[in-house]
């Protein structure tokens, strides 16, 4: 009966409970005073793996959900120990867990049917890694859930009261699409939970799949439509989970071959793993995030847009959410400025662009973008724009930002005025003189007018106009990346003319770049000797199948965000309308292959999670554009005025006097 009594008041929030904390997360631990003793001890994680920790006793029940009728003192301790059993999480597996149905008793079980929600009222109190119970919370939700009534109502919402506050509830009760519907099931059930806290989505859950690599772990580029679909439905809570962790991943030691890279650093993707604890109890685990910083993944090549996209959700989780205080903690503040500082460290190049390696990127395989590629500068671009806005001033923080005002002032001059093409420049190319010495050279960068390739001359229509894919000494790559030139209108890399202008081409070029399914990756593709040669004769990425021109419908969010951007949503209602026609009934695959993309990929994986929260964040665009404003940022007036003032001024006929640099205060 003591036992009883013991467990009764833990699961009441009136037991006794033993906090400790590190700098950034506090992890709540319960301490029975009775003869059902439950251990938890810590287990140190090997250097080599690195694995971040949390105690699995928070998955056991206790912590994460109302038992309704456990007042009556007289159940039996079995049956309840079996209730707390039938919830515990065993492993990698459990953090997706299902619904829970009613008893005769009053009491709650799990079955598959329905998502059980964690963090809603009617998941009863909420507990996670980042604070300790609140008893008078858990006392309101209690009664809360008791007035609600059975729990197979509509699915509430992931945002609990917390430092954001109640989750507002942004999908008003009316008839669902049949598709949204069944986007809206799939994607909660490829949520991943920590220490019974959603954390982020696996990058798909195929059950047809043999082959699951690293699918099954959370990537950080992957989540980022996930975020944006789960933050327009107002469930904060698993956006803040994933900035927090991924944040607390980000200090570890990466080492690959006796080298580490620089800090900040943000890994491609973790997982979460549950380990046996050393200890009397053999069948005491507890879970651990396990990242990888691409020492693991295939080609062992560093993800460099992980941090650049965990700056843009964190600017638009505050947008969205209200909540400013995330981006105001001292440890995320630090966060920001690592990666600006690993960004914008000197080094040997001559232009203010990145320069990375090939498959730093989406496209994380050999093909031929290594230098500068577009995807990486609009990214980078966009992250400079929405760190200056979250960064605290401060002294310290005064050379960050004006190296930081300086970067972005050239850096879209550089892109604006030397990635841009049309018909117009493309004769330009056509007739340039090439081997110019000379600081007014036109021919800057020697391009050979023989790089201009038939098809360029014949695809190039007479309106419109986009970003080319990367530029080097003697080297232009003429084709259209998607992601880079549609992420420069978001983020106002490209002016309003080239904005528009982009816009024009897609519509110019719809049947080649949306045909059947939206959208392609890049246009055209590498064939013949030139696949062989920039792909290492790549059999994944033969020519119109995967990052080699494929069709991938997740880039349908970012389409839809520049087009409302730019007053034109018709442009991504009628690619959503495309890819309705055949993406729930073929299952929704990674990528389609083909030049009109009729195929499904041959090795896409199908119910890719960024599939279906990029065709669920393009329905919530449509239906509400004014929340693309989390995204989207307008062209800064002081960097307009910076930039007209470097396009007037030559700087060339300074040259060589010391007090010649111009910095642009902004």
């Amino acid at each position: 009966m003591a036992t009883t009594e013991a467990i009764l008041q833990v699961l009441s929030g009136a037991g006794p409970c033993v906090f400790s904390s590190d700098p950034c997360f506090r992890s709540s631990e319960l301490t029975f005073s009775s003869k059902l003793h439950i251990k938890r001890v810590k287990k140190r994680a090997s250097r080599c793996m690195k694995m971040f920790k949390c105690s699995n006793v928070l998955q056991n029940g206790i912590g994460n959900h109302w038992f309704k009728g456990l007042g009556d003192r007289d159940r039996s301790v079995n049956a309840t120990i079996n209730r707390l059993q039938l919830l515990r999480c065993k492993g990698p597996q459990a953090e997706r867990v299902s619904g829970a149905t009613e008893g005769g008793n009053g009491t709650w079980f799990v079955d598959g049917a329905n998502t059980l929600n964690l963090n809603g009222v009617a998941s009863g109190e909420h507990t996670d890694c980042f604070g300790a119970w609140d008893a008078q919370q858990l006392t309101q939700e209690k009664e809360g859930f008791a007035s609600k009534g059975a729990p197979n109502q509509e699915k509430e919402s992931l945002a609990t009261n917390g430092a954001v506050g109640t989750g507002r509830d942004a999908s008003p009760k009316v008839s669902v699409d049949p598709i949204e519907e069944e986007a809206w099931e799939l994607l909660r059930n490829s949520m991943v939970y920590y220490c019974g806290s959603p954390i982020g989505t696996i990058a798909a859950n195929d059950p047809t799949s043999s082959s699951v690599l690293n699918y099954d772990q959370v990537f950080i580029r992957d989540f980022i439509p996930s975020g944006i679909a789960f933050l327009l439905k107002g469930e904060y809570d698993i956006v803040r989970n994933f900035l927090l962790h991924t944040l607390q991943l980000q200090s570890w030691e990466k080492t690959m071959d006796c080298h580490s890279p620089g800090q900040g650093l943000m890994p491609a993707s973790f997982k979460v793993r549950t380990v046996r604890l050393d200890g009397d109890d053999d069948f005491a685990t507890e879970e651990v995030l396990d990242p990888d910083f691409g020492e693991a993944a295939i080609g062992r090549v560093a993800p460099v847009d992980s941090g650049l996209w965990w700056i843009i959700l964190l600017r638009a989780y505050g947008k969205c959410s209200g909540d400013l205080s995330l981006q105001e903690r001292i440890d995320v503040q630090t966060g920001i400025k690592m990666i600006l500082r690993l960004c914008l460290a000197d080094g040997f190049d001559m232009f203010p662009t990145l320069l990375v390696t090939d498959g730093s990127c989406m496209i994380d395989r050999r093909m031929g973008i290594h230098g500068h590629p577009l995807e990486i500068q609009a990214l980078f671009y966009s992250a400079l724009l929405c760190a200056r806005e979250m960064l605290a001033p401060e002294d310290g923080s005064a050379d960050l930002i004006r190296a930081l005002n300086n970067r972005l002032v050239a850096l879209s001059f550089h892109i604006r005025e030397y990635y841009w093409i049309d018909l117009r420049k493309l004769n330009e190319i056509y007739r340039y003189k090439t081997e110019e010495y000379s600081y007014d050279a036109v021919n800057k960068f020697n391009i050979y007018p023989d790089q201009v390739s038939p098809w360029l001359v014949e695809w190039m229509p007479n309106q419109g106009g986009y970003l080319i894919g990367n530029l080097q000494p003697a080297h232009m790559d003429f084709r259209f990346f998607s992601l880079g030139n549609i992420w420069s209108i978001v983020s106002g890399l490209a002016t309003r003319d080239q904005s528009n202008a982009i816009l024009d081409f897609v519509e110019a070029k719809w049947s080649d770049l949306i045909a059947d399914m939206p959208l392609k990756i890049c246009y055209p593709a590498l064939e013949g000797q030139e696949w062989q040669i920039i792909t290492g004769s790549d059999p994944k990425n033969t020519p119109w199948s995967y990052h080699n021109a494929g069709s991938w419908p997740t880039l349908l969010w970012q389409l839809t965000a520049a087009c409302i951007k730019m007053n034109r949503p018709e442009i991504a209602a009628r690619a959503v309308e495309i890819a309705e026609k055949r993406i729930s009934r073929d299952k929704w695959p990674e990528y389609y292959d083909t030049k009109k993309a009729r195929f499904i990929g041959k090795q896409a994986h199908l119910f890719q999670t960024w599939s279906i929260a990029g065709y669920l964040v393009a329905k919530l665009l449509l239906a509400d554009p004014s929340a693309a404003r989390m995204l989207v940022m307008d062209e800064d007036p002081e960097l307009v005025s910076a930039f007209s003032c470097m396009i007037s001024t030559n700087p060339r006929r300074k040259h060589g006097q010391k007090n010649s640099k111009k910095t642009f205060m902004v």
